[in-house]
């Protein structure tokens, strides 16, 4: 039986669709630190951080995770251009956020269409490698539009499969894959590539 890891999440400090004011990294870092700890205490075997905005708060995350002596998982969301909310690439991200103490175990990219991360994964360099997790929106809607929507866009899990598979190439160490906003079992057994579970 494959090991089964239990994994304490966390959140951005604001809004996952909007970057806001940004935190410096050690700022970041005491604000996410008891939430941490709990997750320490509780015996956790990861922390992973979904929906970040910009790579200060990750490097907090980063340090509160160091500090309580637990692996994390850092997950950046992109724009229709593949940058972050902030308005940093997502190589950029990456790279800044690895130069300071090392970054986390790995990445992840969330709560983005594949064909708005797409954009991002340019530029040659390892730190693509970097990024083991895909977990994408049902929809290609803007994050804008998925705000003010007054219904779920379910996309096409068909369509989305498609998608994530283009990227496969460009993320040489993908090994986690699974669906967030829009997305339910249809979509995941899609992305898996076995039978949708009936209903």
């Amino acid at each position: 039986m494959p090991e089964t890891l239990i994994s304490g999440v966390i959140g951005p400090r604001g809004d996952g669709y909007v970057a806001g004011e940004a935190m410096e990294p050690e700022e970041a870092a005491r604000y996410h630190a008891p939430q941490v700890e709990s997750f320490a205490a509780a015996g956790v075997d990861v922390v992973s951080a979904y929906t970040l905005t910009g790579p200060e708060e990750a490097m907090g995350i980063v340090r509160a995770a160091r500090r309580a002596g637990l692996p994390v998982a850092i997950s950046f969301t992109v724009e229709t251009d593949g940058r972050l909310p902030d308005g940093t690439r997502l190589r950029e991200a990456v790279e800044l956020v690895d130069a300071d103490d090392g970054g986390p175990d790995w990445y992840l990219v969330n709560c983005a269409h594949p064909d708005h991360i797409e954009p991002g994964l340019t530029g040659d360099g390892g730190w693509r490698q970097r990024i083991a997790g895909l977990l994408p929106n049902a929809s290609a809607l803007t994050h804008a539009e998925l705000d003010v929507a007054e219904e779920l866009d379910e996309g096409s899990p068909a369509g989305l499969a498609a998608a994530c598979d283009r990227l496969r190439p460009l993320l040489p160490s993908l090994t986690i894959v699974g669906g967030c906003c829009g997305t339910d079992a249809r979509h995941v057994a899609a992305l898996w590539g076995v039978p949708a579970p009936r209903p």
